[in-house]
């Protein structure tokens, strides 16, 4: 039966040919569509069909440029066409039908609003005459998502979809990334016309500032600001990649020789090993960027919005810093923490001009040796990453996993994640050293995210080492994309820190609630899975991964560690390693919500009560 379809032709060829030359130029709307992203470069689709989006599928099965690949939940989709975009700067693109499958799409639209991300999203949506009317599986899909897009479009006339499908590309892609959606009615994609198609993006300018709107006076004012400061700190955010701008930050920081500090969404944007970076900071990041930044007398912000979790109470960042805020996005000026110097604009365009004023000008690069040996004074009585404490356990400590990771890869992945501690300790031991090598989700934390950003990053990069590191919790939320893994091939490398509770919920208890547990643990409260007791594990996810057609093992002990990570990264195809690791490790450093970079929690100040709860647990003193 052809669900909701009013016709019976879907069968048909892109290109219908009938008596006359005008009609043998008409097209049905599913094939406008697709032909728009065959004709703007899209190479691939996450798309799940459905009875208001059968006909875009059915056009996109007629696709000979086009890679569809079927994910097995409409959320799993949209999270990988977000990690396809976050790893290769490109759009990435979502389908799905009305109703549950876009309301579905919905947390994934606000993760990839949340961290700039390109992605377009679109949806079928049940006839034109139904909506408004409650009709089967009718959502008003337009509506709801106007808060966490960059645009929403209701494609109501068939002749308007070539204009759609560019505009939105171009809006996608613009200015600050961001989602957007398509919401289109089933007759408008079976409706037969002759399309007008645009010749490029360039036919439909950005309404958002593109080239920086500085004069040169005010940049060299920027460039003064940098001489004469005793204590400045470069502070990165995402922005700076989106801007395809690394390259160029990093030549700046050699000419200014000012160090640099990133958000979780900047690293990589500056080399982690870098004798200049900080690497990241913020409520998890090292001690010596978050007292830098705390310090300084001089904070150039370039593509970051001073977000909660790296600037705690506003009045406690950089109190005494006077600010330089450089953003594409005027709303992010002042909004969050005031900027002495908010400039608006491309960071590209800002740092190419810069660079040329510096080079220009003579600049006098400042004398920076006592704030740097500040800096390292701090770096060596907190160095990045800790040197993790074992409490006396024989057990393999999570942090010790992702370090084997990086040692037995060398560094050469690229590494996703989910939400969770795992998530912090992955790059706190997995150093991040190129751009778009790190895809994790940041603004919106949402859990599962890691499974199926992964795919969508094995699609666009099948002869890269695709990791992704997530915990026994976040990799339950999408663990059904195991499936699209093996049939679509992709070879992501999934490595579960398994300590059968939600680890980072789990530490706020400990830290601010008495260690009482509100629904934390993922196994049976009366036979906890543990190392020590691992047929009470649960579940059982080299079992679940069988099922799927995947690699899967177990490993329990620290000298198989290396060599269960070699057998993964050998095995072709994918493959998941539960690494079982012992509960009640916290993730440091830690700046407690409330507090300021000063109240920093470290390895000294807040292991007394986790090694109190582990020589409980193992009965041993360490």
């Amino acid at each position: 039966m052809d669900m909701n379809s009013k016709t019976s032709d879907s069968a048909k060829p892109a290109f219908v040919k009938t008596g006359t030359s005008d009609e043998a130029k008409k097209m049905r709307g599913a094939d406008v569509v697709v032909r728009c992203l065959e004709l703007i470069g899209v190479d691939t689709v996450f798309a799940y069909p459905g009875g208001s989006a059968i006909e875009l599928n059915q056009a996109l099965s007629r696709s000979q440029k086009i890679r569809v690949i079927l994910p097995r939940h409409e959320q799993g989709g949209g999270f990988m066409a977000s990690g396809y975009a976050r790893s290769t700067g490109k759009p990435g693109v979502c389908f799905a039908t009305s109703g549950p499958g876009a309301t579905n799409l919905v947390t994934t639209i606000a993760d990839a609003y949340m961290d700039s991300v390109p992605v377009v999203f679109i949806t079928g949506q049940v006839f034109s005459q139904f909506i408004g009317k409650q009709a089967f599986q009718e959502t008003d899909f337009f509506g709801m998502t106007l808060p966490i897009v960059k645009h929403s479009f209701l494609a109501l006339d068939a002749n308007e979809l070539p204009n759609i499908l560019f505009r939105a590309f171009k809006i996608a892609t613009s200015g600050r990334p961001g989602p957007v959606v398509i919401d289109i009615p089933k007759d408008i994609q079976q409706a037969m016309f002759v399309p007008k198609f645009p010749k490029s993006l360039d036919e439909f300018p950005a309404k958002i500032p593109g080239k920086l709107h500085a004069m040169d006076d005010e940049l060299k004012l920027v460039l003064d600001l940098i001489s004469v400061s005793k204590r400045p700190v470069f502070y990165i955010g995402g922005g700076v990649i989106s801007a395809g701008a690394s390259d160029l930050l990093r030549e700046f920081a050699r000419i200014t020789g000012v160090p640099v500090a990133s958000t979780l969404m900047g690293v990589g944007a500056f080399p982690a090993n870098d004798p200049q970076s900080l690497y990241w900071f913020g409520m998890h990041g090292t001690v010596a960027g978050n007292w830098a930044v705390y310090h300084s007398d001089l904070l150039v912000a370039m593509g970051t919005r001073f977000d909660d979790r790296v600037t705690g109470p506003t009045d406690k960042f950089a109190p005494t810093a006077k600010i330089v805020h450089f953003d594409i996005d005027r709303s992010e000026h002042n909004k969050n923490k005031t900027a002495q110097f908010p400039i608006e604009g491309e960071l590209h365009d800002a740092l190419t001009r810069l660079i040329d004023l510096a080079k220009r000008t003579n600049f006098k690069k400042p004398d920076l040796t006592e704030w740097y040996a500040t800096i390292n004074g701090w770096e060596k009585q907190h160095p990045f990453p800790f040197g993790y404490r074992r409490h006396g356990s024989p057990h393999i400590m999570p942090q010790e996993a992702i370090e084997a990771l990086y040692q037995e890869t060398k560094g050469d992945a690229i590494v996703c994640t989910g939400v969770g501690q795992h998530q912090m300790w992955t790059p706190q031991y997995f150093l991040i050293n190129k751009p778009r090598t790190f895809i994790s989700s940041l603004g919106s934390g949402t859990m599962g995210f890691g499974l199926p950003a992964a795919c969508g990053v094995a699609a666009a990069f099948p002869d890269k080492t695709v990791l992704n590191v997530d915990g026994d919790g976040s990799v339950l939320m999408n663990i059904q994309e195991l499936a699209t893994m093996a049939i679509e091939k992709l070879a992501v490398k999934t490595v579960i820190l398994n300590n059968q509770f939600l680890g980072m919920v789990a530490q706020w208890e400990d830290c601010f609630y008495g260690s009482n547990r509100g629904q934390t643990l993922l196994g049976d409260v009366h036979n906890i899975g543990s190392p020590d007791n691992a047929s009470a594990l649960y579940p059982d996810f080299v079992t679940i991964a069988k099922g799927f057609g995947v690699n899967g093992r177990r490993v329990l002990k620290r000298d198989e560690l290396h060599a269960a990570i070699r057998e993964m990264l050998d095995t072709p195809g994918p493959f998941v390693l539960d690494v079982v690791v012992p509960y009640g490790e916290h993730v440091l450093p830690f700046v407690p919500a409330g507090s300021s970079a000063l109240d920093i929690m470290t390895e000294e100040s807040c292991y007394d009560a986790t090694v109190a709860r582990m020589e409980k647990l193992w009965g041993k003193k360490s």
